[in-house]
This record gives C-alpha cells, structure tokens and sequence, in this order.
C-alpha cells in the first residue's frame, strides 16, 4: 500500500483502508489456495483434505507472515540501493527495479511453498518470470539484503541457498548439471542447485551448477565463468582475457 494501491493513503482513515485492503486480500488468497489444493485432489484423486478450511487457514499464516516479509525486503531494497550510484531512491527502486519486483512476489511465493501449496508459487513465480526475465523457483532458499542488479536472463534454481548479502548481475544461472534420462524422480527433492555464502558477488553470464558446489564468503565470481566445482572463500574466479581482433578496411 502506498506503492501499487489505487487508493490515496490518509493518516486519519489509515487503519480503515488498511483494513478493507487486507480483508480483501485475504479473500482473494484463500480463494486462490483452496482452488490449487482442490486441482491437486481431483487431478490426483486424493481424499478430500477439506480445502476451503485449509486455504483460510494458510492465507491467515500467510497475512502473518507479511510483517517478516515486508522486513526482509526492506533489506534488499536499502542494499540495492547502497549498491548503485544510478538510484536516486529507495521509491524509485520499488517503482521500476526488475529485480525487487521478482524477489518481492519470490519472497511471497517462497512462504506459500513452505506452506505446501500446491502450483500457486510457482505459478506467481514465473508470472514475475515473464514480466522481468528472472527465473527464481519458489523453492530456493535466500537471505537478506539480496540483490539482482539488471537481471534480464538470471536463473536460480529450486534447491539454491543463498545466504545474506549476495549481489548477482544479469546472466547468470544457479542451476543443475545435466540429468540422465528418467532421473526426474530419482533427484526430486535432492539438492541439486549450488549454495552461495555471504558477501558473494557474480557477475554477468557466469553460470555455477551443481548441488554439491558451495561458493565460499566474500567471493567474486567474474563474468561469463562455467563453475561445477565449490570455490574457497575470499577467492576471485574469472577467464583470460579474450583476444581481440581489429580488422580495417
């Protein structure tokens, strides 16, 4: 409220409108929580899990949750803005960054797949993947003051931990290394993405797989760099530098 609501915020009404927003939005929630657990019983013919009870009731953990979400991301709004020059401030961060829009409705979605809803996180996740390019899966695991810098092209995969204070740029995937045939259901649920410790900075393109690689703290991760195996803290990791031609007519 104040950023994307359509109505004027008043100091004197401020509980009110607060109030109305959240009763609204706990309606819609729970519609939609109790629409995916139901899909999940017919489609699976499950017993009945009563639906509607179970969708109030995560919709009601999920508005608590929202005072601990609203916290971290506060985190990741004042890092990215301590990290570009080019932001004017925190507003306009919220306003236009690609990247604070995918964490923000991650870090929603994030809480849903805690919850063990079904479909809607990663629904809601590749919403804000087909808006700004970035593809986090609602199953990653990532902590305060994270920041996607540009973004276009970055993809983190279901089991990635990311710790605090991790600045990626455009281009770079957290992925898994290629999976035999029929290995879907063998390595579900298994670790199969890298972990980034705290204080990590990769840049543009580089592309680190695997679920036993561990990226140590304060590393740097340099552009365009193919990483399968774990790298030591406090290490910079880059290419040779290209050889350039320059042909003239």
């Amino acid at each position: 409220m104040g950023y994307f609501s359509r109505e004027k915020i008043d100091p004197v009404s401020l509980k009110y409108t607060m109030g109305q927003a959240v009763t609204a939005l706990f309606d819609m929630l729970s519609e939609q929580i109790t629409h995916s657990i139901r899909h999940d019983c017919f489609r699976y013919d499950l017993s009945c899990s009563d639906c509607g009870d179970r969708g109030y009731e995560i919709a009601l953990a999920v508005l608590e949750s929202i005072p601990s979400i609203r916290k971290i991301l506060a985190t990741d709004i004042r890092a990215a803005y301590e990290g570009d020059p080019a932001a004017k401030s925190h507003d306009e961060i919220i306003f236009s960054y690609p990247g604070i829009y995918a964490i923000s409705v991650y870090r929603v979605a994030h809480r849903l797949f805690e919850l063990n809803v079904p479909l809607l996180p990663r629904i809601m996740t590749e919403h804000a993947h087909s808006i700004t390019g970035i593809d986090i899966h609602p199953g990653a695991q990532i902590g305060e003051s994270f920041v996607i810098d540009h973004g276009t092209g970055v993809v983190i995969g279901e089991t990635t931990v990311i710790g605090n204070n991790v600045r990626i740029y455009q281009g770079v995937t957290l992925g898994a290394l290629s999976l035999p045939k029929n290995a879907g259901e063998k390595l579900r649920g298994k670790k199969r993405h890298p972990s980034i410790a705290d204080d990590v900075i990769i840049y543009s393109g580089a592309t680190i797989l695997g679920g036993d690689t561990v990226i140590g703290e304060r590393s740097v991760i340099g552009g365009n760099v193919w990483i399968t195996e774990s790298v030591p803290p406090d290490t910079t990791v880059m290419t040779e530098p290209p050889r350039l031609i320059y042909k003239h007519p």
